[in-house]
């Protein structure tokens, strides 16, 4: 699917015309017509529109000629069986002298707060800050996700302690896989973000020159640059926090888990030593030999009475044990 988006008389409006200058082309999932379609009318090679379309497609910038594409994490979610499950996908920003392409394998938020101008201040032609801005809401994302899953967390943890099942810590792990992808897509951005930054600031590297020349950063961009770092540091250092909390408390109530299996077990088997009791005397007056009192009015009534006293007797020896 493709979109392209204008911004006339400061507001953002839909065309079809894909080779205007200053539109943001917006393809999700696009097929292999698509794909030519925005390769023929802009110029950009098929490799880098291919780019965001592997899941597994790492962190980075790579400049070819007059095109620079800018791969990214971001966040996304799911529900499975009225589960959220946190995930990261790639997002390729390809800027050309004429237009910012974004493809992306699935739809997301980010790209949606722009699409419905949630973003102040965006305008299609000024390609650098849009780029800015997509990596800035990126970030506000991924603490936005960190702060539900650590209330997730907090949730699941109150519910633990009243049930201790099996399906509780299936989330809690879910949860704490969420945060190795974000851990791990976070710092990977850091890096393009940290690039992007230096890509101004040394002159000598030409690729880096190649990446000032295609997005040309004033001093308002470079502060915004710098608050994009800052906010995905402060994400890295939370998901960190929230990874590190989740594994320490998955480990205590596994070993709860482990010490209330072991509660059971020491109290079924305090329970079959008072039960085996009356079986040995049993098992002895079911003998066909000579028994005492078996001649007795009561011959029936003393077995009784001594099997009730031993299991009585085992009983208060066991809880003395605290076996009980």
């Amino acid at each position: 699917m493709i979109k392209v988006f204008q911004t006339i008389d400061d507001k953002l409006v839909t065309i079809e015309n894909l080779a205007e200058k200053g539109i943001w082309i917006n393809a999700i999932n696009p097929d292999e017509t698509e794909l030519q379609q925005i390769s023929q009318t802009t110029g950009i090679h098929l490799d880098l529109l291919k780019a965001a379309l592997d899941e597994e497609e790492r962190s980075r910038i790579e400049v070819d000629e007059s095109q620079l594409l800018i791969l990214i994490n971001v966040p996304t979610f799911e529900s499975s069986k009225g589960t959220l499950i946190y995930d990261t996908i790639p997002l390729g920003i390809i800027v050309t002298e004429n237009a910012v392409v974004t493809v992306s394998l699935k739809d997301n938020l980010i790209l949606k707060d722009f699409e419905v101008s949630k973003t102040k201040s965006f305008f299609t032609y000024k390609r650098t800050r849009f780029v800015l801005q997509i990596l800035f809401v990126t970030a506000s994302y991924y603490l936005r996700y960190l702060k539900q899953i650590d209330k997730r967390s907090s949730e699941i943890e109150n519910r633990l302690h009243k049930s201790m099942q099996n399906e509780e810590l299936i989330k809690l792990l879910n949860l704490e896989k969420s945060l190795v992808y974000f851990i791990t897509s976070l710092r990977a951005n850091e890096i393009v973000m940290e690039k992007l930054l230096k890509s101004h600031l040394i002159k000598f590297d030409p690729d880096m020159q190649l990446t000032s020349q295609i997005l040309k950063m004033y001093p308002e961009d470079e502060d915004l640059l710098e608050d994009v770092i800052t906010e995905n540091k402060q994400a890295i250092e939370m998901a960190e926090t929230y990874s590190n909390i989740l594994s320490g408390m998955m480990d205590a109530f596994a070993s709860v888990i482990s010490n209330n299996l072991n509660i059971v077990m020491k109290f079924l088997t305090s329970v079959t030593i008072v039960l085996a009791l009356p079986t040995m005397v049993a098992s002895f007056y079911g003998m066909n030999v000579p028994l005492p009192f078996q001649n007795a009015r009561f011959a029936f009534a003393i077995p009784i009475a001594l099997s009730l006293l031993l299991s009585l007797l085992g009983a208060y020896l066991l809880r003395r044990k605290d076996m009980f």
